[in-house]
């Protein structure tokens, strides 16, 4: 597939600047419906859900990742952690690289974290040891901020909101965005519909927002991200799959361990799957999840779900005025068989 056929117009005014709040107030396009039943709320879930529904939730958490650091000359820098790499050492951005030399140590700007600086690992990425009384989790609290994606340029009032509301495992860069619409009240809500929740785990890194710079999809480097499946998540999703009954994937992320799991009987790992057009969906029947960038590997996956109508939701969406990315709106979509 060319990358120019996920290419759209978005211009700037659709961005999502802010969460709404409820954060169910969200607009919802729903796939296959017709008339004022395609646009909905996301409160108006639960009335969308067939009894017996399996709702697949990824319970990551976001770490108040970005730290600003004073360094030696007095000058400022930045440490975004990324994801442990064993031995108390962690991948991370680092900003500005080439001056933060190995063997160094640096102190937040605030608070008792300090860094000791390893290897480059290229492109602005390296090694990095966080050094703090008590935990990191507590350390970063009073040291980090949420790092938001990068075309959000207005500053997050209440960092709750860049977090679900089922989120349980701190480790995550990026919040898994279609799970910021879910409020108790909805949650509620698809259980009294018949609806079964379960979770999956799986940790978000910053490049879910690299776009695809190349011209052929499928020669696009994926990042892996690190994925947990509980036994009882996936005897519960195999049980409604034999038995006809839906399995709806919360987020792209939710697919993406749902499918790696199919794909390689694994239900804990590291997964590099790259879901694009021609993929054979094992796992997933529905998908909650948000608009998403031009040129991007989220776009692919819509593209392998629903195959090329989404432009046609992208384009009745951009012209009702929707909300789009991170802190935007909605669609429930029905995968392609």
């Amino acid at each position: 597939m060319r990358s120019e056929e996920l290419d759209y117009e978005l211009p700037d005014s659709a961005i999502a600047q802010h969460p709404l709040e409820p954060r169910d107030s969200a607009r919802l396009l729903v796939d296959g419906a017709v008339g004022e039943g395609r646009h909905r709320r996301v409160h108006d879930l639960p009335d969308l859900i067939d009894p017996g529904t399996v709702v697949v939730l990824n319970d990551t958490a976001v770490i108040p990742a970005r730290v600003p650091i004073l360094r030696e000359s007095g000058g400022s820098g930045e440490v975004l952690l990324l994801e442990p790499e064993g031995g108390g050492w962690w991948q991370a951005l680092c900003r500005p690289s080439r001056q933060l030399h190995q063997g160094t140590v640096v102190s937040a700007v605030t608070g008792p974290l300090s860094f000791e600086f390893g290897e480059s690992l290229g492109g602005g990425r390296r090694l990095v040891r966080p050094d703090c009384p008590g935990s990191l989790e507590d350390a970063l609290r009073s040291s980090g901020v949420v790092p938001l994606p990068p075309y959000i340029n207005t500053p997050l009032r209440d960092p709750d909101r860049y977090q679900t509301v089922y989120a349980r495992r701190p480790g995550s860069a990026a919040a898994p965005t279609a799970g910021l619409h879910l409020t108790d009240r909805v949650l509620r809500g698809i259980e009294s519909a018949g609806g079964t929740l379960v979770n999956v785990e799986l940790v978000i890194g910053l490049d879910t927002f690299k776009p695809i710079a190349v011209d052929r999809v499928e020669d696009h480097a994926i990042h892996s991200e690190w994925y947990r499946i509980p036994e009882s998540t996936w005897t519960t999703v195999l049980g409604a799959r034999a038995e006809g009954r839906p399995v709806l994937a919360v987020g792209t992320t939710s697919v993406r361990a749902l499918e790696s799991a199919a794909a390689t009987g694994e239900l804990t790992g590291r997964t590099d799957l790259f879901i694009t057009p021609g993929h054979s969906f094992a796992a997933v029947d529905r998908l909650l999840t948000n608009f998403h960038l031009p040129r991007s590997s989220l776009l692919a996956l819509i593209e392998a779900a629903i195959g090329p109508r989404w432009r046609t939701m992208y384009d009745e969406a951009l012209g009702r005025r929707y909300r789009f990315l991170s802190f935007g709106d909605a669609s429930l979509l029905e995968v392609r068989r």
